[in-house]
């Protein structure tokens, strides 16, 4: 997995309304956070605040993200105003996205965290998954709280994650992957039965079985979101990964930052194993090294694999840890 990302998830029963309203208010930071407490209101949209990762304040701001069925914000962070070296993507998935025919109520909610490694410390890096983790918890207990729930609602699906650093330009990613037609050369689980184009087309599994794959993109902040949907008419089943590709620039806040960082988002069901589609992450994730293969070849990157699935900074222009 790639080291430098950090992804905590959590069913959240309180409508995606309310949990959107909730995350889109940086003083309630204040209550669910272990430390990151709001100072001073700079403008609509910015606060300066202390933080529990760093020994210094940050401002802190939040810019919604728009998409015609996910909501979703960005958390940014600097020492600068309007200098912001830390993103944090947040992504609200209501379970009938999962699941179209579901009647479960509430949320499932992403959070995506990165971490220059020019600038993290080894207390942020160890530190993370437990302050991230634990801080989701307070999250979602204060807003079923809100909804009138005394003890934690349990959903129906876990969100389970595979992330990859690509060393090739995110346009040149992004056209790849929102192209059906190249699902052949990456997808060794699937092969195509007939026809295929950019958006859709029919697949036949590793158990011989149909499946039709539509893709849907969106042009996100500065980064995109391609969802996959696997749907399996024989058996009234559909299976969804929704794949962020975000620019390590963008993503790490440095301008120098080559390459870009893929993310794969899955659903799992709690109660039972899943029969068709992919029926462990590995699969998602073995994907996702042959598109890293495949991609960072084409941009002439070939040296490039061999080093792994994280992002390493180039010598050049190396940032000072913060202290």
């Amino acid at each position: 997995m790639e080291q430098n990302t950090f992804a905590t998830s959590a069913y959240i029963d309180n409508s995606p309304e309310t949990v959107h309203d909730y995350l889109c208010s940086l003083e309630n930071l204040n209550d669910w956070t272990l430390y990151s407490r709001m100072l001073e209101q700079v403008d609509d949209n910015t606060w300066l605040g202390t933080a529990s990762g760093y020994q210094h304040n940050l401002y802190y701001h939040v810019k919604k993200i728009e998409h015609p069925t996910i909501k979703g914000i960005e958390w940014h962070c600097g020492i600068e105003y309007q200098k912001y070296f830390q993103v944090y993507p947040v992504f609200l998935f209501t379970p009938q996205y999962i699941d179209p025919n579901s009647d479960e109520s509430g949320v499932y909610f992403h959070w995506l965290s990165f971490v220059d490694p020019k600038r993290r410390t080894p207390m942020i890096m160890e530190g993370i998954e437990t302050v991230h983790t634990s801080e989701c918890r307070s999250l979602k207990a204060i807003l079923e709280r809100k909804a009138g729930h005394t003890s934690a609602a349990v959903g129906r699906y876990k969100i389970d994650t595979n992330t990859m650093f690509v060393d090739a330009p995110i346009e040149l990613g992004f056209e790849y992957l929102r192209d059906l037609r190249n699902m052949d050369d990456w997808a060794h689980l699937l092969r195509s039965t007939g026809k295929l184009n950019p958006e859709g087309g029919e697949f036949l599994d590793e158990y011989a079985q149909k499946v039709t794959v539509t893709l849907r993109t969106h042009a996100l902040n500065k980064y995109y979101l391609i969802e996959q949907n696997y749907f399996y008419p024989e058996h009234n089943f559909i299976q969804r990964c929704a794949v962020v590709i975000i620019p390590c620039s963008y993503a790490f806040g440095d301008p120098s930052a080559q390459g870009f960082i893929l993310h794969q988002i899955t659903f799992w069901p709690v109660d039972h194993p899943l029969k068709h589609g992919k029926l462990q992450l590995q699969d998602f994730g073995a994907e996702s090294m042959n598109i890293k293969r495949l991609l960072e070849a084409q941009a002439g990157n070939t040296q490039s694999f061999a080093q792994g699935m994280s992002y390493r900074p180039s010598n050049k222009n190396t940032t000072a840890a913060l202290v």
